[in-house]
């Protein structure tokens, strides 16, 4: 029983169970090891009240003492959302220190009147240091977001108060599987080496959450930004970074992948000050643009077969042309058609122009937008009015 027995959410007509984030798990390890260092007494289990307004009941795990020091960890669960530091075991070593004789500057001063202790809080193994700006963290700090690490402090300052204990204490977060899981995060392109974050706005994990990944393109977006990058370069996922590495002159390392979400990425931009976007897409994704769909996951909509037969029309297709789009089950079928039916090129400029039309429309032409657009059979299909000048604004950063 960990609190979240009957949280849980709806989706695709199926119950998805909620799970604690790994910054709930760092402030129960944070609260269980505090408490077995100053009380000298065994915990199995800590209750830890979480920003989203709900208590859990987190099990402790693989508890160590030493002279002056407890560790212990609690084990991740992601419920039902498909993620990969599921499982697990985030640990939080606790010593007493003397903090003021402490070289590190990483002591958190969290209270000025008697009985507040001082706390030293960073990251151990499998924990990330961050390298670049633009991150909520200063470059060499472990890479501890703002609301997890304000919930390690309270749990850590409350079991002090509760034991008086007014000295020093050094908290490291540490996850052993930390460096290894990290390869399959955004860290890397972050510039996050090392190791995982320890994240959590919430200190719940909401099952397949469109608004972590949109947190998370943010982050990637930011951090850009603040390099001095006023043009961002962005595919929406692996296909595009591809193309861009065997077949553009633009450095493909500094793209950012946005996924289905064409149309928030454009609303963050504008929010950020971003001046423009060059989205390098494959055809199957954003030909979809093209009917003005910003979302272009297959669960939102589709449409792709019905704005390439209509974009045919509309460049003197005959019926039977657009008969035989309409019967493709991929956009290269339809590629097929266009092809053989010698219209290729005339449709794919009107599907250029009305992408073209739609990313200017959902920015209310606030900032330059454009797109290069191909096909992993045909290659480069066509780009939209003000893709060239990205590209040259691009290079010249």
């Amino acid at each position: 029983m960990n609190g979240l027995e009957n949280k849980y959410i709806i989706k695709n007509n199926k119950r998805l169970r909620y799970g604690y984030t790994t910054g709930s798990c760092a402030a129960g390890a944070a609260s269980g090891a505090v408490r077995m260092l100053l009380s000298g007494r065994e915990l199995s289990e800590v209750t830890l009240p979480t920003p989203k307004g709900i208590t859990l009941t987190l099990a402790l795990h693989d508890i160590t003492r030493g002279d002056n020091y407890v560790s212990c960890a609690v084990r991740k669960d992601a419920g039902d959302d498909p993620d990969t530091t599921n499982g697990i075991l985030v640990y939080v070593k606790a010593e007493k220190i003397c903090c003021r004789d402490s070289e590190t500057d990483n002591c958190e001063d969290i209270g000025t009147g008697a009985g507040r202790p001082q706390i030293i809080l960073d990251g151990g193994i499998g924990v990330g240091r961050v390298t670049k700006p633009g991150l909520s963290q200063k470059i060499g700090e472990a890479a501890i977001n703002p609301v997890p690490r304000a919930m390690i402090l309270k749990e850590a300052e409350e079991a002090a108060q509760e034991y008086d204990y007014e000295g020093g204490l050094k908290l490291t977060v540490s996850v052993p599987e930390g460096e290894k899981i990290a390869k399959k995060t955004f860290n890397p392109r972050l510039g996050i080496i090392g190791g995982i974050s320890i994240l959590g706005t919430s200190g719940i994990v909401e099952p397949m959450s469109e608004k972590a990944l949109i947190e998370s393109i943010h982050v990637e977006m930011k951090q850009h930004f603040c390099q001095g990058e006023k043009y961002i370069l962005v595919t929406p996922g692996n296909y595009g970074a591809d193309y861009l590495r065997e077949h553009m002159t633009i450095p493909f390392e500094n793209n950012i992948k946005c996924s289905n979400y064409v149309g928030e990425t454009i609303d963050m931009a504008i929010d950020m000050g971003v001046k423009g976007i060059l989205f390098v897409a494959h055809i199957g994704k954003f030909v979809k643009v093209a009917a003005g769909i910003m979302n272009t996951h297959s669960h939102c909509a589709d449409g792709r077969m019905e704005v390439l037969c209509a974009s045919a029309i509309r460049a003197g297709g005959p019926l039977e042309c657009a008969r035989e789009i309409l019967k493709a089950g991929t956009t290269d079928e339809a590629l097929e058609v266009l092809n053989r039916y010698g219209i290729l090129r005339e449709t794919l400029d009107i599907v250029m122009e009305k992408i073209q039309f739609y990313l200017d429309h959902r920015s209310y032409e606030q900032i330059l937008l454009g797109a290069v657009v191909f096909s992993n059979v045909y290659g480069f299909l066509g780009q939209t009015r003000d893709a060239e000048k990205l590209i040259h604004k691009i290079q010249s950063e």
